[in-house]
């Protein structure tokens, strides 16, 4: 892929980044200590500004989940898209463990409120009760349910262990399950074409910090994220019958986001602008 973006640029955006994020991580950590209602809402609002300053645009077609506990079950690209569901509404993540032990960006996951957890079989039932919990609390959380990055260009299979935890809690209310896809489609103005993907995507073997300088130099970033009509694991059936569901709506989804083509006839509810 031949080189593209501004080093300049990089350099203007990073040191914003800083200056944005610093005094902000020890209040952040203040407020996730005294359990204070900021904790949920202060990320949504840092994020929205880390959008506008990557040159984010997020075209958001349907509506989040509102006033139940909502597990979003979306496919992964990008570091980039917690910036990018963050700025949309207050969410937490679901992460790999060996994530909080990441200098710096391990450090940002726990602010977020990130549920860190094993993807081993046995550790299942546990890391399911963790979400469980969140969800009960009223959060919103967000399942990368394929359980690594992808290359922007299909979705992976949806894995269905963590999907037990769309089982509500004894005596709880019941979990909202709503499927969602996050596609990168533009570079200022232009369609994302396959080959111009990994600047935005994030997977494999990639090194973080060489793809991280990159991108925060390129321009405008078209990024469409579709919420499909929500569902509960009662309505499903099983763990399994609810990932291919969400697999399912998310994988047609993203093919033709990424072909150009309409997403699902769903009204807009608004476009966020991102600044070059």
């Amino acid at each position: 892929m031949a080189e593209i973006g501004s080093s300049a640029l990089a350099f203007v955006r990073a040191a914003v980044y800083v200056v944005l994020t610093l005094p902000l991580m020890p209040l952040q950590a203040l407020f996730v200590a005294l359990g204070a209602p900021l904790a949920r809402t202060l990320p949504h609002w840092y994020h929205a500004r880390c959008a506008r300053l990557f040159g984010l645009d997020v075209r958001v077609t349907g509506a989040p989940a509102a006033g139940v506990p909502v597990l979003i079950a979306s496919n992964h690209v990008s570091y980039l898209d917690i910036v990018v569901y963050s700025s949309i509404l207050p969410v937490s993540f679901v992460a790999k463990r060996e994530v909080a032990s990441w200098p710096f960006f391990g450090m940002l996951a726990k602010l977020q409120r990130t549920v860190f957890v094993e993807r081993r079989a046995r550790a299942v039932g546990r890391e399911a009760g963790a979400i469980q919990r969140r969800l009960a609390a009223g959060d919103s959380v967000v399942l990368f349910a394929e359980g690594t990055t992808g290359d922007g260009n299909r979705s992976l299979g949806f894995k269905s262990a963590l999907f037990a935890s769309a089982e509500p809690l004894a005596g709880g209310p019941e979990i909202v399950v709503q499927p969602a896809t996050v596609a990168y489609t533009r570079l200022d103005g232009m369609p994302l074409c396959r080959s111009l993907r990994p600047a935005v995507a994030w997977y494999g073997d990639m090194e973080l910090l060489p793809h991280l300088w990159a991108l925060i130099g390129l321009g405008r970033i078209g990024v469409e994220v579709v919420f499909h009509a929500p569902t509960t694991l009662a309505a499903a059936g099983s763990r399994k019958a609810l990932a291919q569901h969400c697999e399912q709506a998310v994988a047609r989804t993203l093919a033709a986001a990424n072909a150009g083509r309409e997403t699902p006839s769903i009204p807009a509810i608004y476009v966020t602008a991102g600044a070059a």
